[in-house]
């Protein structure tokens, strides 16, 4: 089940605001219930961040990764 809402939200496009992001949202995961609604969000959103992140990192020069 994926929040469309969330899913189209705009992601912030530098990395260290997508990193601080991703521990925010590391805590929100931790802290909500296994399987709630917050949970299986706070992980999607943690899989689009991770790939904003990669997509900074490899279009590093030199690539970061």
């Amino acid at each position: 089940m994926v929040d469309h809402e969330a899913a189209s939200t705009p992601l912030p496009q530098t990395r260290d605001e997508l990193l601080a992001l991703h521990r925010e949202t590391r805590r929100q995961r931790n802290a909500a219930p296994h399987g709630s609604h917050d949970h299986v969000a706070a992980i999607d959103l943690l899989g689009r961040i991770e790939v904003e992140v990669a997509r900074i990192e490899r279009a590093a020069d030199p690539p970061l990764i």
